[in-house]
This record gives structure tokens, C-alpha cells and sequence, in this order.
């Protein structure tokens, strides 16, 4: 754990008690402060008192004695409305901030030849790929490196920073609402693309709260930007002169800054052709990308060419992107549960020829409307959740099944095809968030694991 430094022996309001509420509130004890914790769960009060913290029902509470609110992501900070906190601690004058912005003010109060490098990745998608591929090329080139973020544990939960240290951290776009002073040195945005939108009162607000990631610019540090996009492209072009920006397309940098290229199976960097096709967790050219991203990375931190490559080709993959979960005769089953809006879902189903796809959910805003260009390569499509109804109607020349349940689908797309005597993939992307159905994104990849596993063992092969 880091201990999180600048509130000793002050009193900091904490809401939100899940994983990085909680992550907090042991840090800032760790570094001194008195926490004081609430949250409209009452399981999430009983776990924080049973862990030894003073629990108080902040509506009550004298907010004039805080240093400072420390908020989780999923709170709203400014929309569709402030949440009550927030109200309560701008009208005491205290200021809001989140985990990230402790980790940057920890990181700050060390001397400066101990303070490790830091890696922030956002994005709409790919970030946590890109940010996991990062942290394995560092990790196979021997470097001390720490992942973690909005990916799997907490910032805080990392291990204490050490010299030439790196942490490797997914950044979110709530989390970067939450900050202030966060300078990392490899600041890395892979698209941009619309999500989020009530939280951040529309496409403007989003934008500007991944923006944040490059408010603090310091002697030595590098942007890299994915500047496909219109609003990545204006990003990079609004921090030129202010920051060093590598730009990552599929086409020359317009921008005359440092660029690197990158297709479906290679990267092309300052000349050199890095063939991707025997990278097995890496296909279709939105891994590329990421591939991209991660070379930039990995050589601004000083890792050589051929130890990056190594890295890239060696790297196994994230559970639920693009993740192959089984074999079974000539079908392969693809999960990409983590494609949780339209956008995402054209990177997998970009990457395959011909697909039985599995999609539906909770849909957001457009649904699957711009998929349309990839409807052909529909074998047929296999409909689960809310967007049932919405996306048949959708796909009304493409052949599909109405499904509903994730078991149901998967039968029905192992079964048609197994008979076709083809090499075949059985994908599910869902275009969708989970949460009609599922808590989350990774329990529907499991749901769609364990519904694959169950065919293959009662049946064999499809």
C-alpha cells in the first residue's frame, strides 16, 4: 500500500466504499490523516467498521472540520446533478479529490531522486489492453513496474514507490474529473469516442475530463495520442508546444510531430516494420494500436527496440478482450465481453472475416447503427438483453436468432457453426453495457465461459 501523504492529522470525509473508497481510506490512514467514511450501502458502512474506521453519517456531520472530501469515481461529481457531498463540501469550501490525486501528491513530497516514473493510460477503448501490455513489456525488459488504476487494483493498493520504479496506471475519466496536480511522464489518450455522456453533461464534457490528463506538463514528459479520431486529432493539436506529442494513427501525422503508424498484424515506427501476425493476443488493427502505444511507452522510459518487440510478442492477452476461450473442432470461441458500446465492438468484429456474433445488453446511445458497414460479415447474429428487441429490428437483412439469455445464444451460435464445415468464430462483443443482466462486464464474459465450457463437456465439439 501507499501510505497517501498531505493530511496528517487532519480529518478527510470519504464516500464511496467500494474498491477504491475503501483503498483510500486505509491509505490515508496509513499516511496519518483520520478518515472519516460514509456511503448510502449499509454493507459498505458494516465493512469499513469492521475494519476499524470512524463511520458517520456525513449529511450530519460539521463539514467545516475536513480537510478535504475524498470522493469515488462512481459518484457524480458535477452531473446529471453534484452529488449531496459535493454540495456540502463546496459550500464549506473544501476541496474534492480522488484516489489519483493523492497518489500525484504522495509522489510529490519525495525527493526528487527517489520519486518513481509514472504511465497514465485513458481513452474510450484500448486503454486497459494497452495499459496492461505496457506493464508486461516493462515487467519482460526487467523493470520495477506496478499496474493497477482503474484496471485490476487500486493506485493506492500498489506497493510503495521505490527508485526507477513505474507505475503503469489506467486512468479513468471520473478519476481524472477528481484531479488537480496529476503529472505522469508517459501521458497516453487512445481515442476518443462518445460514453459517459450524462455524467459529464455531454461529448464537450467528456473530452474535457480526458483533456485533464494533460493539464500538468512537465520537463520530460511525452504525450501519445491516438489521432484517428476528430477529437484526439484536436487534442494533440491544442498541446503542441506545450508537451512533446507522439501521435499513433493508421495514417501520417498531420500535426509534423512524431508519429507512429499502425495496421492490422504490424507497426510501422520511424521506418522500421514490426510484424505483428505471430502476436497471438494481438490481433486486428486496433491491437496494433495498442501496440503502438506501447512501444512508444516502453522506448520513452529507455527500453530498446528488439526488447520491446520481444515483449509485444510474448504478451498473453486480458481476460474478456478478444480473449479465445475455446477451441472445439473447427469453432473458436472469442470472448470480448469488455465491448461495451458500438465502437468497441467494430475493433472485434473488424478483426474477423466472417462471425457468429453475440451481442446485446444495455445499450448505449446510437445502439448498433454505426455497425452497419459490417453487417456482411454477420453470419448470423445471436440477440441477448434490453437491446433485443432494438437491435432485431436493426438487423432486419441480417440473419439472427432472438435469444435473450446468454446460455441460449451460445447453444445456438456453437451449433450453427459447427455445421458449416468451415473454420468458424462464435464472438460475443455486445455493443452494450451488462447491467440489465450481469454486475458487470466481467461477469458476463464469465457467464459466456462458463455456457462454452458446458457445451464442450456435455457434448464434445459442437
Amino acid at each position: 500500500m501507499i501510505p497517501a501523504r498531505g493530511f496528517e492529522g487532519r480529518e478527510v470525509a470519504v464516500f464511496g466504499l467500494g474498491r477504491s473508497g475503501l483503498t483510500a481510506a486505509r491509505a490515508l490512514k496509513a499516511g496519518g490523516a483520520f478518515p472519516v467514511l460514509w456511503d448510502d450501502s449499509v454493507s459498505g458502512r458494516m465493512q469499513s467498521e469492521a475494519e476499524g474506521f470512524r463511520v458517520e453519517d456525513l449529511s450530519q456531520a460539521d463539514w467545516s472540520r475536513f480537510a478535504a472530501l475524498m470522493l469515488a469515481p462512481g459518484v457524480p461529481l458535477t452531473h446529471p446533478r453534484p452529488h449531496w457531498t459535493v454540495v456540502k463540501a463546496r459550500e464549506a469550501g473544501v476541496e474534492v479529490l480522488g484516489d489519483i490525486e493523492l497518489f500525484q501528491r504522495t509522489l510529490d513530497r519525495l525527493p526528487t531522486g527517489q520519486r518513481p516514473r509514472v504511465v497514465a493510460i485513458t481513452g474510450t477503448n484500448g486503454k486497459s489492453t494497452t495499459t496492461a501490455l505496457i506493464g508486461w513489456v516493462l515487467k519482460q525488459a526487467g523493470i520495477d513496474t506496478h499496474v493497477g488504476g482503474n484496471i485490476g487494483i487500486g493506485v493506492l493498493a500498489l506497493p510503495e514507490p521505490t527508485p526507477g520504479a513505474v507505475y503503469v496506471i489506467e486512468v479513468s475519466s471520473y478519476q481524472l474529473d477528481l484531479t488537480s496536480s496529476f503529472a505522469p511522464d508517459v501521458a497516453i489518450l487512445t481515442n476518443l469516442s462518445p460514453d459517459h455522456l450524462d455524467r459529464h453533461g455531454g461529448m464537450e464534457g467528456y473530452v474535457a475530463a480526458k483533456a485533464r490528463l494533460f493539464a500538468n506538463p512537465r520537463g520530460g514528459a511525452v504525450a501519445v495520442i491516438g489521432t484517428d479520431d476528430g477529437w484526439g486529432l484536436e487534442t494533440a493539436a491544442s498541446l503542441v508546444g506545450q508537451w512533446p506529442v507522439i501521435s499513433v494513427s493508421t495514417r501520417p501525422s498531420p500535426l509534423g510531430e512524431a508519429a507512429i503508424m499502425g495496421g492490422a498484424g504490424w507497426i510501422e515506427v520511424d521506418d522500421r516494420l514490426i510484424d505483428l501476425t505471430a502476436a497471438r493476443s494481438l490481433p486486428g488493427r486496433h491491437n496494433a494500436e495498442n501496440a503502438a502505444f506501447a512501444y512508444a511507452a516502453a522506448t520513452t522510459l529507455g527500453v530498446d527496440h528488439d526488447k520491446v518487440v520481444a515483449g509485444l510478442m510474448s504478451f498473453p492477452g486480458l481476460a474478456h478482450r478478444m480473449e479465445t476461450v475455446a477451441q472445439a473442432g473447427r469453432v473458436r470461441f472469442v470472448n470480448d465481453s469488455k465491448a461495451t458500446n458500438a465502437d468497441a465492438a467494430r475493433q472485434a468484429l473488424s478483426s474477423y472475416d466472417r462471425v457468429f456474433w453475440i451481442a446485446g445488453g444495455r445499450a448505449k446511445d446510437g445502439g448498433i447503427d454505426s455497425l452497419v458497414d459490417l453487417f456482411p460479415r454477420i453470419a448470423r447474429a445471436y440477440l441477448i438483453g434490453e437491446a433485443t428487441e432494438d437491435f432485431a429490428h436493426r438487423l432486419t437483412d441480417v440473419p439472427h436468432a432472438v435469444c435473450v439469455e446468454m446460455d441460449r445464444a451460445v447453444e445456438l451460435a456453437a451449433r450453427d457453426a459447427a455445421v458449416t464445415g468451415r473454420d468458424e468464430v462464435v464472438l460475443l462483443s455486445p455493443a452494450c453495457a451488462s447491467f440489465d443482466q450481469y454486475p458487470d462486464f466481467e461477469a458476463r464474459g464469465e457467464a459466456f465461459r462458463a455456457a462454452v465450457r458446458r457445451i464442450i463437456d456435455e457434448e464434445g465439439a459442437p
